[in-house]
């Protein structure tokens, strides 16, 4: 399958229905799609700034999760800062977070 082909199967709608379900049980319900939207875009934001989304590079991509989340987790807490966002806790970005990285693998999207 290409590259392109693994890029199209990615759907916005069915990511955040993927997250909500998989969330744990007591932090079911408790955000907004705007949200879970904004932890995913900071996760692709990671991705862009490491060059994960070159689509004319065929090198194969080992993400480090720790380096993810921490990205993440510094980003949202700088928005929280300037009351941009909600101040999620670390454990809410890291449910999404997780999520969102169970969502790909159902895709095989960095295979």
């Amino acid at each position: 399958m290409s590259e392109e082909n693994k890029v199209l199967e990615y759907d916005e709608d069915d990511s955040l229905k993927f997250i909500q379900d998989h969330l744990p049980e007591d932090m079911q319900g408790e955000f907004s799609d705007d949200e879970i939207n904004y932890v995913v875009d900071l996760i692709y934001e990671f991705y862009e700034e490491k060059g994960f989304l070159d689509e004319n590079d065929d090198t194969e991509i080992e993400i480090d999760e720790d380096e993810l989340l921490e990205f993440v987790l510094k980003n949202a807490r700088k928005d929280a800062a300037k009351n941009a966002i909600r101040n999620f806790s670390d454990e809410q970005i890291e449910a999404i977070v997780a999520g969102e990285l169970a969502y790909c693998d159902t895709l095989n999207l960095f295979d």
